[in-house]
């Protein structure tokens, strides 16, 4: 229970024939000045019940409040202030934290029911750019917060490995590719390539009818298209797993648009056997006018299907698969209007379950206020971003801990844990432009910042030689840690409403507030002082360190314990 719940109990103690709980609750406000207490009850809303001025009623109810519970009940004119017992609430926090370890805040309200997660998913034959971070990274704290509230994500990289983009590769490639070019660089050598086909189809037009036909052979089981294929992907592969690594980031299934190649074919016959489909101008359409949304366009003129009807088939698929309780799609904001289509059209066949798919949108990261665009060059790659980071806290290791132990390990966890964090750590509907300085920066906000902190607290624990006692009535009543112990309190709120948006920077600003919280603490006060309180302040620290470590697990990054 917290602070405001408590004092909400005690109150509607007193006044329960004339304010429901849930009213009382309402009207509880949390003091900008700890002068004034930590929770106070305004009592202007019951003038009308009592037929007295709001001064008298603060009075009167404090005659009748059980001071017991309290450090002190102060009435200030129609406010009733309440000064928590800092060393009762202090015990309860700091021994909840400390009995429960990383578990603090886990919950079970998925009762390990499947969510899926459709997230990353870039395309072969295609470096991963800066374009990719937001969804890989959002989608994978999402799975841990998730699985920390009793859920079973499983993510899956729906790749782009399928439609007339690869036509277009093949031809660009036996045209002015080699077979040695590709293999010394895959991703770079097949980039300039499809960045080439494009430049040149400006200028000839005839290119894109090739592009086109080399895909109907693709799809045709041609046996030199599909052995192209099947090579991109190999090889774009094994580079992009280079990056998911760099990451720490692994997913449980790989199936892309070509697995549903297959299986496009079920969504058409049962649109056709619930007489959905109907003919506009050559093509077959599901009339969406009831969710008043444009018509889901299923086959084009040509016979061609389309990403809607692949994302149909996924949904049945993951649907009969996995059974899910939720169905996630991190997917970029530009997509909202695809995926309202996508669940309505569902919704048409008599799928209900359609409302359990959630689009969870986010921002554009630009460069120069320009999107990134693989096609006309204009991409900033994440591996290039990863290794700046990872080589600029080499260099701040170098210039500030030159004797630090495992520097390459601990470098490549803030460099990389700095691109991650600062993603995260904004709402993810915003929109970013990108800036090398400011994606790697280790001063303020920051995952390295945080993370800093975290090692801090631990040298402060190995210093002191800081056994903990699970026995022990750990308690503090100073005003420097009751700030933080009245934060830690909030934690498991803060998990249920991180999970509850599907919005890691909950977390992130939660940490980056804990952070600030513990080194405001750490400069205004003598930790290791000794006298009867210093296991209770290293207790204190323990519990920052428990919860940090949490907070950086949650949001994909590790946490160095020394820095």
């Amino acid at each position: 229970m917290n602070n405001k719940e408590f004092v909400a109990k005690k109150v509607f103690d007193v006044i329960k024939d004339d304010l429901a709980m849930e009213q009382v609750e309402r009207l509880l406000e949390i003091p900008k000045s700890a002068a004034h207490g930590d929770v106070a009850f305004p009592t202007f809303s019951l003038a009308k019940i009592y037929h007295k001025a709001p001064q008298q009623i603060a009075s009167d109810i404090a005659e009748k409040m059980d001071e017991s519970s309290f450090e002190k009940i102060e009435v200030v004119g129609p406010y009733l202030n309440f000064f928590m017992d800092k060393k009762k609430v202090s015990h309860e926090v700091l021994s909840t934290v400390i009995e429960q370890g990383a578990q603090h805040g886990d919950v079970n309200l998925g009762n390990n029911s499947n969510v899926p997660i459709d997230m990353s998913s870039p395309n072969i034959a295609k470096p991963i750019s800066m374009g990719h971070l937001r969804s890989t990274v959002i989608g994978n704290s999402i799975a841990l917060i998730l699985q920390k509230v009793g859920y079973n994500p499983i993510k899956i990289n729906h790749l782009g490995d399928w439609g007339t983009q690869f036509g277009k590769l093949i031809i660009a490639y036996k045209k002015w590719g080699t077979e040695e070019e590709v293999r010394n660089d895959p991703i770079g050598e097949l980039l300039r390539l499809y960045v080439k086909f494009h430049e040149e189809a400006e200028d000839d037009s005839s290119l894109e009818e090739e592009g086109r036909a080399a895909f109907r052979e693709l799809e045709n089981d041609n046996q030199e298209a599909v052995s192209l294929w099947k090579w991109f992907r190999s090889e774009s592969l094994k580079e992009f797993d280079k990056i998911y690594d760099m990451l720490g980031i692994t997913f449980d299934s790989y199936k892309g648009e070509a697995f549903y190649e297959d299986k496009m074919d079920e969504i058409v016959e049962l649109l056709e056997e619930k007489h959905l489909l109907k003919e506009d101008q050559g093509a077959e359409i599901v009339d969406l006018s009831a969710y008043d949304l444009n018509p889901a366009l299923i086959k084009k003129r040509d016979g061609g299907t389309l990403y809607i009807t692949r994302d149909m088939a996924a949904a049945l698929y993951r649907k009969r698969t996995y059974d899910f309780a939720k169905s996630l799609y991190v997917v970029g904001n530009e997509q909202s209007y695809h995926f309202k289509q996508l669940k309505a059209a569902l919704k048409e066949m008599g799928y209900d379950w359609s409302d359990d798919m959630v689009h969870i949108p986010f921002g554009l990261i630009t460069k120069d206020g320009k999107k990134l665009s693989t096609r006309k060059g204009q991409i900033v790659l994440l591996e290039e971003v990863l290794n700046d980071a990872i080589q600029s806290a080499q260099d701040q290791i170098a210039e500030k801990n030159p004797d630090l132990e495992n520097k390459e390990q601990v470098a490549r966890q803030v460099g990389v844990g700095a691109v991650i964090f600062h993603d995260l750590k904004n709402d993810r509907l915003n929109t970013f432009d990108f800036t090398l300085d400011e994606v790697v920066r280790f001063e303020g906000e920051t995952g390295p910042y945080v993370q800093y902190t975290y090692a801090r607290a631990m040298s402060i624990l190995r210093k002191a030689n800081f056994n903990l006692d699970q026995n022990k009535n750990y308690a503090l009543d100073d005003e420097g840690s009751w700030e933080i112990v009245k934060f830690i309190q909030g934690y498991p709120k803060m998990i249920l409403e991180a999970a509850d948006k599907y919005e890691p920077s909950v977390v992130a600003k939660h940490a980056i507030k804990l952070a600030q919280a513990f080194n405001k603490y750490y400069g205004n006060t003598r930790i290791l002082a000794e006298d009867d309180q210093q296991e209770a302040r290293l207790a204190l620290v323990y519990v920052v360190t428990v919860l940090l470590k949490e907070d950086l697990r949650l949001l994909g990054l590790e946490a160095p314990e020394r820095m």
